[in-house]
């Protein structure tokens, strides 16, 4: 290399190879993930799609380090964070605010007690962050919560509202990928329409990184530009996002797709769909 050639640059995320498998109570093993491999670019979005089962779950949990995989690398620019795992407070906070998720339930992930301002409050003291009322407010501000919704409760709050706090908690620790699991997937599709918009201003304005987890094509082609689909805990396909839609390949994107109602959506496309992807599966 000369002096002149530029410095390749490391992917934010890498998953490398990544392999889960849970035993079942009657015996056997379920295959969760197998070989699972994708990056993600600094400010990138990538999806991972598939329907209930398939192992997107699993995945997501395993990128934030709620569950270990059995096998396989999750590198966060070019450092292994399954590397000396036993560490102290700090190093383990310094971790987690690496990656944060963004789960399918607001209401189960808040605690019921708090305010919107006091749920901040808390998250900014764990992780030692500045917890001044100009930083909670800015975080307020961002996911579009006044101050009518800042001394609310969760039970007070809609759906939308407590997702959009769920992001702001994720959003208070500066994280450098947001991994959001079917984060709409429980709202309107009103409420969703807006907090996918959200979600598309958050990362044109602060470069943040998304994973999104979801089994809706129709979902992801809003937020994300590669799409890795996976069946089963193995991939059958991976590309952008916009070919994906467009042009898929392999049979079970294709039932995917044509699982999405749309104008001019005929059911018995999706009942032929389905079809051939079990041949072919």
């Amino acid at each position: 290399m000369t002096t002149s050639d530029p410095v390749p640059r490391v992917p934010l995320l890498v998953a490398d190879g990544l392999h889960k498998t849970y035993g079942l109570p009657g015996g056997g093993t379920l295959v969760a993930a197998n070989d699972v491999s994708f990056t993600l670019p600094t400010g990138g979005a990538i999806g991972i799609v598939g329907e209930s089962g398939s192992g997107k779950t699993t995945v997501a949990r395993m990128l934030v380090g709620l569950v270990r995989p059995d096998a396989g690398t999750i590198r966060v620019d070019g450092r292994d964070r399954a590397a000396g795992r036993r560490r102290g407070r700090r190093e383990r906070l310094t971790r987690a605010r690496e990656i944060q998720m963004v789960f399918q339930d607001p209401y189960l992930s808040l605690d019921p007690r708090l305010t919107a301002r006091q749920c901040l409050t808390t998250t900014l003291r764990l992780h030692e962050a500045t917890d001044s009322a100009a930083r909670i407010e800015e975080l307020l501000d961002v996911v579009g919560l006044g101050s009518r919704e800042a001394d609310a409760r969760p039970h007070e709050m809609s759906g939308g509202q407590q997702q959009r706090l769920a992001i702001a908690r994720a959003l208070a620790v500066d994280p450098r990928v947001l991994v959001l699991d079917e984060a709409v997937a429980a709202l309107d599709v009103s409420i969703q329409s807006q907090i996918l918009s959200l979600l598309v201003d958050i990362r044109q304005a602060t470069g943040l990184a998304l994973v999104f987890i979801s089994h809706d094509l129709a979902v992801v082609q809003h937020v994300t530009d590669e799409t890795v689909v996976v069946r089963r805990g193995t991939v059958v396909e991976q590309g952008p996002t916009e070919r994906l839609l467009t042009a898929p390949e392999h049979e079970y994107t294709q039932l995917l797709l044509a699982s999405v109602p749309r104008h001019g959506w005929d059911p018995a496309d999706a009942v032929r769909a389905r079809r051939a992807a079990t041949t072919s599966g």
